[in-house]
This record gives structure tokens, C-alpha cells and sequence, in this order.
């Protein structure tokens, strides 16, 4: 049954009659049809007398879910709390479509916790994407998280979990990497991405892990960890490595790729990383230490390595257009090949500020030359003359040299074009690990010993994991939401818990924005508005 509004009266005074009507289908013809069950009178009059808000007031009576309802938008119930339900559904379905459960159970077999792991394994994970902190803010956190298994989590099991988790962190790995061959149908990797990252760690005193070094978030004062982590073509985290933070780039990106050599097994892999990593040492890691040497495409410090400077980019040779506004070409010296990538729309942006920069500097000149002393910015256009400085005209026409450029240095067989386009997905990763370091809060931790400190990352990673696969199928439905509107809005999808005339109920609260798009993307359902808390699944 439903209401319906019928027009009557006559032309000069038309009125809106409301009635009740049923739908059902005609036995003969099959047709859909209506048959009025009470007509209650004119629209305007019910509404003018307060008849109608009576008449739905008395109805009301009747029905449990609209009583309900109704008390938790007015604040009528009893016992009335809420606590976070959207991001343990979807990323709880994508936990266990990864098998992370049996990963969890297979490892743990034949222990003794005397707590649910895989729970607090997940709790840990969890608390990663949604609310980044120490185990003893989590403890609390995890009590306002409508999850099955959530309320017995207590601190110490966080220390115990972070710590277990350090001590199967290799074969965590490896077990992972072999059910996403399975999963995604992989026969080999194809490409491996690598960066490099600092965690710094809360702590005046160094261990054999957190030791003082080069900091990316100048805190140069406290000790730290050097992260290094592979990701596949499709920014699928593959591998990652902790190594005493005093570990230098190169050296942890030539320990990782080893990792993919030994543990994991990697026969075929072209390795694809920034300037940063480039050296003879690396080089000859890659192409000479290893039994079965590895491809590679590295970018090149154009400024700092000389025959890149001086001869590669000095060689004449027409660049062919490879996409948009990228354009290549392939230059050889003495066997070694290069890879020029041009972009002229990038070149454009260059020239203009060198041309700012240079204008600026000719006025400060012009103004008060002592005041371009100790500016880096003017440093490289500057040359000493008769006890004063002056504008390095040369020096800048060499700078033109690099305008929209970067050089790859490469091994593979692969075409000029494909180089190049396969280093530009490096910058995607890369786009991946900003945010994703900015996501997951993986710095600072707080643990005192350095199994746990690494038994907090390898949850980091876990958490990594359940994001990207999340992006990947939001990315899959065209779904367009950045990440901190994404959490915003499964965070607001809540269970409200209300007690009403001594029954328990569970609500959900309003899927807004793109909250929906994830549950749909994770492939879960989301749950009844009202549930009688006895039939809820927690």
C-alpha cells in the first residue's frame, strides 16, 4: 500500500484529495493495477487541522523501524553511541579477497597467542589507513571500530602482534608474492619500480637498526630507518626492505634487488629507478655481481655525470614525437646507450624561469650587488670580475642545454619510445609513494626495540596493500575521488547502537559521497539501514 494524491473538485476550485491504494495485478491480463482502500479527505484541510501529522504520528505507533528511526534522529533513545563502520567493511572484504587471513593462520601455526592474531593483525593494518598513531592510541581507537573480534583487542596484544609480525616479515613476503602470481595471473614480473624512504623513530639512542643518517623529513637529530620498497608496473607493492638508517640509497636499492634475487626468486626483471640511484657501482650490480644479471633503465644526473653533459646531450639527431608532447631520441657512446626524452611545452616552462631568475639577478646587480651573495638561486649565473660579480652569460647559454630534458641510461633491447615511456611510469609510482607515505603516517614511530619498530612497518605495508588495491578498482569503475575524500567518506559511515523500549538496535548512518563507489569497488553490500541487533553482523 502507499498514499496517492488525486486531483478533484472543478476547474475554478480544483482540490488534492489524499488516499490509500494498493498495487496488484489483474489475474486475467496480467496488468499491474490499483484499488483505492480509504480515501482520507482533501489534502489542504488535513493539513491545516494537524490531522495528517496525527494520523502519521498514530501510524508511526505501529511500525518498530520508523519508532527507531525516528528516536535516533531526535535523540529520544537510550544507550544511543556510534562507532566506525565503513572502512572496516570495505577494506575488511579486500583483507580477506588478498587471503591475508590464511597467509596469518599458516604462519602462526602451531602458536600459542592467547588472543585472536589475525584480528589484531588486521587491527593493526587498519589503524594504518585510518588513524595513524602509537599501540597505546590504537588500544583506545580500536574500542570505537564496529569490527568482529575488535573489543578484546587490548595494548599488549599490539606490542606481541608488531613483534611476531618482525619475525615472519621474509616469509610474509614471499607467500604474498606467490598468491598475487595466482591472483593476478602473473607468470613473471615484468618491471620493477624502486624507491627508497627514511622512518625516523622517537628515540635518543641508536641500535643496530635505528642508526643517524641523510633524513628527507629533517630530523636529522633523531635515528631512523632506511625503507626500500619494489612495486610491480602496475604499482603493486611487490617487496620491501628495512635496513639500518644509516644505509646510503644506492646501497639499499642493490640490497632489494638482491632480495628479488634470493628470496623471492625473480629470474627476468628490467629495473626502473631515478637519477638518485645511478653510479658505476650500481651498474655494475646490476649487470656483472649478479649470476643472472639484471635490465635496466636509470635516470641520469645530467648536470653532475660528464659524458652525459658534454656528449650525449651535444649529439646531433632529430627526436621523433612518441606521445603528447614527448619527444626521443637514441644517442651511443663507445656502446653505451642513451636514451634523450624532450618535452617542448616543459622546455618552454624551463627557459621562462631561467629568463625570471636572470631579470631578478640583473636588477639585484643593478641595486645592491652584495645582496646575491649566498643565494643558491643566483649562484650558478654568477662569475667573478675585478673584485665584483657579474652575470655568467655562458653559463647560462649552457644551461639551455637541459631545458625539458632527461636522459635514460638503459641495457634492454626494448625500442627508443618504449624506454622512455616505460621510465615515465616511474613517475606515476612515484606520484603513488608521496601520497602514500602521506596516507599512512608510516613515520614516527614510537617502539622502543627495533623488532617492533619493524613489525609497525611491515603492517604499514599490509595497509599499502589494501589501498592500492582499493585505488585499482575505483580506478577500474572510473571512479574519480582523491584519497583524504575517499576515507572522509566511508569514516562517516557509522553504526549507531540505540536501545529503544528495552531492544537493541544497530544503525547505519547515510552512504554520502563516495562512500558507496568503495563498498562497490571492494564488492560488499552494504548493510540494512536498521537491524535488530541480535540479527546484526558486527
Amino acid at each position: 500500500m502507499f498514499p496517492r494524491i488525486k486531483r478533484g473538485g472543478n476547474e475554478e476550485h480544483p482540490h488534492d484529495y489524499l488516499q490509500v491504494v494498493e498495487a496488484y495485478r489483474d489475474p486475467q491480463s496480467g496488468k499491474p493495477k490499483h484499488r483505492l482502500i480509504a480515501n482520507l479527505g482533501r489534502l489542504d484541510r488535513l493539513r491545516d487541522s494537524g490531522q495528517l501529522d496525527a494520523l502519521i504520528v498514530g501510524l508511526a505507533r505501529f511500525s518498530e523501524h520508523v519508532r527507531v528511526l525516528g528516536a535516533a534522529r531526535s535523540d529520544e533513545g537510550v544507550g544511543c553511541r556510534s562507532k566506525l563502520w565503513g572502512p572496516p567493511l570495505v577494506f575488511g572484504r579486500l583483507w580477506e579477497r588478498e587471503h591475508l587471513p590464511e597467509v596469518l593462520a599458516e604462519l602462526a601455526e602451531g602458536r600459542r597467542f592467547g588472543f585472536d592474531l589475525e584480528r589484531m593483525a588486521f587491527a593493526l593494518t587498519l589503524q594504518r589507513l585510518c588513524c595513524p598513531g602509537s599501540d597505546l592510541q590504537g588500544s583506545a581507537w580500536v574500542q570505537t571500530v564496529e569490527a568482529p573480534g575488535f573489543g578484546a583487542l587490548e595494548l599488549h596484544h599490539f606490542y606481541r602482534t608488531a613483534a611476531w609480525l618482525y619475525a615472519v616479515r621474509e616469509p610474509l613476503e614471499r607467500e604474498l608474492f606467490r598468491r598475487d602470481r595466482d591472483l593476478f595471473s602473473r607468470e613473471e614480473v615484468d618491471l620493477l619500480f624502486v624507491d627508497t624512504t627514511s622512518v625516523y623513530v622517537y628515540r635518543d639512542t641508536e641500535t643496530e637498526w635505528r642508526k643517524r643518517g641523510y633524513s628527507r623529513d629533517r630530523h636529522g637529530e633523531l635515528p631512523q630507518f632506511v625503507l626500500a620498497v619494489a612495486v610491480d608496473g602496475e604499482g603493486w607493492p611487490v617487496a620491501w626492505e628495512v635496513y639500518p638508517g644509516n644505509t646510503m640509497d644506492r646501497a639499499a636499492f642493490l640490497k632489494v634487488i638482491e632480495v628479488f634475487r634470493t628470496r623471492l626468486r625473480i629470474r627476468r626483471v628490467i629495473v626502473v629507478a631515478d637519477r638518485a640511484m645511478l653510479d658505476q657501482e650500481t651498474l655494475k650490480a646490476l649487470t656483472e655481481d649478479l649470476q643472472a644479471p639484471f635490465d635496466y633503465i636509470l635516470g641520469c644526473k645530467m648536470r653532475r655525470q660528464k659524458e652525459v653533459r658534454d656528449e650525449v646531450l651535444v649529439r646531433a639527431g632529430r627526436y621523433h614525437r612518441v606521445a603528447g608532447n614527448l619527444r626521443v631520441k637514441e644517442v651511443r657512446v663507445e656502446g653505451r646507450r642513451y636514451v634523450v626524452c624532450y618535452n617542448p611545452e616543459e622546455a618552454r616552462k624551463d627557459k621562462a624561469a631561467r629568463e625570471k631568475i636572470v631579470a631578478r639577478l640583473e636588477e639585484t646587480l643593478a641595486r645592491e650587488p652584495r645582496a646575491v651573495i649566498g643565494n643558491t638561486g643566483f649562484k650558478r649565473f654568477l662569475r667573478p670580475a675585478r673584485g665584483t660579480l657579474e652575470i655568467d652569460r655562458r653559463a647560462i647559454e649552457r644551461e639551455a642545454r637541459f631545458d625539458g630534458k632527461y636522459v635514460l641510461r638503459t641495457n634492454t633491447d626494448l625500442a627508443t619510445d618504449a624506454v622512455a615511456t616505460t621510465y615515465k611510469g616511474l613517475w606515476r609510482v612515484e606520484r603513488i609513494f608521496r601520497e602514500e607515505k602521506s596516507v599512512l603516517e608510516v613515520r614516527p614511530i614510537f617502539h622502543h626495540s627495533d623488532e617492533n619498530s619493524i613489525g609497525h612497518i611491515v603492517a604499514s605495508f599490509l595497509a599499502l596493500r589494501l589501498d592500492v588495491d582499493l585505488q585499482r578498482r575505483l580506478d577500474a569503475k572510473g571512479v574519480e575521488t582523491s584519497w583524504p575524500d575517499l576515507m572522509r567518506d566511508l569514516s562517516e559511515v557509522r553504526a549507531v547502537r540505540l536501545t529503544l523500549d528495552g531492544k537493541a538496535w544497530k544503525i547505519r548512518t547515510d552512504l554520502t559521497g563516495s562512500a558507496y563507489a568503495a563498498f562497490e569497488a571492494a564488492g560488499v553490500r552494504p548493510p540494512l539501514r536498521l537491524l535488530p541487533l541480535r540479527e546484526a553482523t558486527m
